[in-house]
């Protein structure tokens, strides 16, 4: 195997991630793979989830897919503001009781990490960081942080999702750290789904990244007609927050 393509954060964003499985399906990438946080947010997690299992898609367990999947009124989000965590109390509260107790058990059972070979390089796939689910890799971490987690990972390649904002770094090592972005709820600006494409010629690894439009309002609709909180609509329409 020698290419890949590798989603997160779809956050119960059954719009995007259509739009994501259609573009996949036009390019003919066959080996497909997700960093998890399947639900949250969105007002579709079921929908999400029975898409990636229909699909047979491997996919690693996020810190809202342990919250849901253990029924917790945590989700191991590092909310900023007392806002911000009322308005997650609300969005944890509205998926624990819309998500069925069959999706839940699918939850529990995703794996902590995907370890795979892409020519010649070992790939670790995880939700925020191989040490933590819930660890944000930004991409200011100092080379010296990188490199000590790649060594903990035994990888030479590292690719994560959770801080929902996509970059591509290259270590003095010559090891790889790749955010993959957000394919249901981007915080960069672009509104677009992303995900990532890459792909290995022996040692020589090609990044791509994607953006996929995808029909925001569908979304953002559904959100103002729930009682999921309406802000997270707003965060939609402007790839924030």
């Amino acid at each position: 195997m020698n290419k890949i393509a590798v989603f997160s954060d779809i956050h119960g964003n059954l719009p995007a991630l259509q739009a994501v499985m259609r573009d996949l399906d036009e390019r003919g990438i066959e080996h497909r793979y997700s960093l998890g946080d399947l639900v949250g947010y969105g007002t579709f997690p079921n929908e999400v989830i029975q898409l990636i299992r229909e699909h047979k898609i491997p996919t690693v367990m996020g810190n809202y897919d342990e919250g849901i999947g253990n029924s917790s009124d945590e989700c191991g989000c590092a909310y900023k503001t007392d806002e911000e965590k009322a308005l997650g109390k609300r969005s944890i509260a509205w998926t624990n009781m819309h998500t069925t107790e069959e999706n839940k058990a699918y939850l529990r059972s995703l794996l902590p990490q995907i370890p795979l070979q892409l020519g010649d390089l070992k790939v670790l796939l995880a939700h925020g960081s191989p040490r933590k689910i819930n660890e944000y890799l930004y991409i200011d971490r100092p080379d010296a942080t990188l490199e000590r987690i790649l060594d903990f990972a035994e990888a030479d390649v590292l690719v994560v999702g959770h801080t929902h904002k996509p970059y591509h770094r290259i270590l003095p090592s010559g090891r790889h750290v790749i955010n993959e972005g957000s394919v249901g709820k981007p915080k960069d600006g672009d509104p677009r789904a992303a995900y990532v494409i890459l792909q290995a010629e022996g040692r020589d690894l090609s990044v791509e990244f994607v953006r996929v439009p995808y029909d925001v309002e569908a979304i953002a609709t559904a959100i103002e007609a729930s009682e999921m909180p309406s802000e997270y609509a707003a965060m939609l329409r402007t790839a924030t927050g």
